[in-house]
């Protein structure tokens, strides 16, 4: 069933400040303000960069004392959060956003356009939460804020530690780490057969020295290293030996196309013998 969303968040949507597409602070702005530009001084809105700050308001979020690995402390600020010069987080419980729905647009009036990354941190704490969900996603949506889940004030916690600990990281410490070493590769090849690991594969390495040695080796030397048996060095003997095949392909596909050369005239009756069946 489709869910309908109340009309009155549309009006109330186009009541917050949209973000700006540059959000940084020009000089000659400041200087206007200030009379000359000798005069005016740019200052960071906080000097408290190394910890993470906590709205006031915020005391008694049982996910304060799960934050750990960042150290914070409370501070006059607009966000709930603030893990970075640039960078907030509004907290909302799903519970309390039903019970109270203006909630969350005033507070995105209140924050307008400060910081680049807004992020909405929401903990989930309804049986039902997908109407809820459909709702904040389309406030997010327009309003260009980041949401992001969390099940429990553990978890919120671990979110607020992150965006804290990666503030300055570059995108890379985030991304999938390849492995170029060759030990490494055969390693991972290897412990990819189940049920080899890779305390399995690296006791191969060490006995046979490689990966080839490890191929020509019978079944049966192959049960007699740590760690390995009968069952587990069968599987590994048949995983390395058995054909390169498409999953799917039949033993009458093959033998419609033999490995071996064909004549022009085999290959005529073959065709011919496949159209008089179709």
């Amino acid at each position: 069933m489709k869910m309908e969303i109340e009309d009155g968040f549309d009006e109330l949507l186009a009541e917050i400040s949209e973000p700006s597409s540059s959000k940084k602070i020009k000089v000659d702005e400041i200087s206007a303000q200030a009379g000359t530009s000798d005069e005016a001084t740019i200052k960071p809105r906080s000097s408290k960069t190394h910890c993470a700050l906590v709205n006031k308001n915020q005391r008694g979020n049982p996910l304060l004392k799960h934050i750990t690995s960042v150290p914070w402390e409370y501070d006059d600020i607009v966000p709930d959060y603030e893990v970075g010069k640039t960078i907030c987080l509004l907290f909302l419980s799903l519970r309390y956003h039903n019970l109270n729905p203006d909630y969350i647009h005033n507070r995105l009036k209140e924050l307008g356009k400060k910081y680049d990354l807004r992020v909405l941190l929401v903990q989930v704490d309804l049986k039902d939460p997908h109407a809820s969900l459909k709702n904040l996603t389309r406030i997010c949506l327009l309003t260009d804020i980041t949401l992001m889940l969390a099940w429990n004030p553990e978890e919120a916690a671990k979110v607020v530690e992150n965006y804290k600990i990666y503030e300055n990281k570059p995108p890379d410490r985030i991304m999938e780490k390849i492995e170029n070493d060759p030990h490494q590769k055969i390693i991972n090849a290897l412990s990819s057969i189940k049920p080899v690991n890779k305390t399995d594969a690296m006791t191969l390495i060490k006995t046979f020295g490689t990966l080839e040695n490890i191929i020509k080796v019978s079944e049966s030397r192959l049960a007699e290293c740590p760690g390995f048996g009968i069952t587990k060095a069968k599987k590994l003997y048949k995983a390395l030996h058995e054909p390169f095949l498409k999953k799917g392909q039949t033993k009458d596909k093959k033998d419609e196309f033999p490995d071996e050369d064909l004549t022009l005239e085999e290959l005529e009756k073959i065709v011919n013998e496949n159209q008089d069946i179709s």
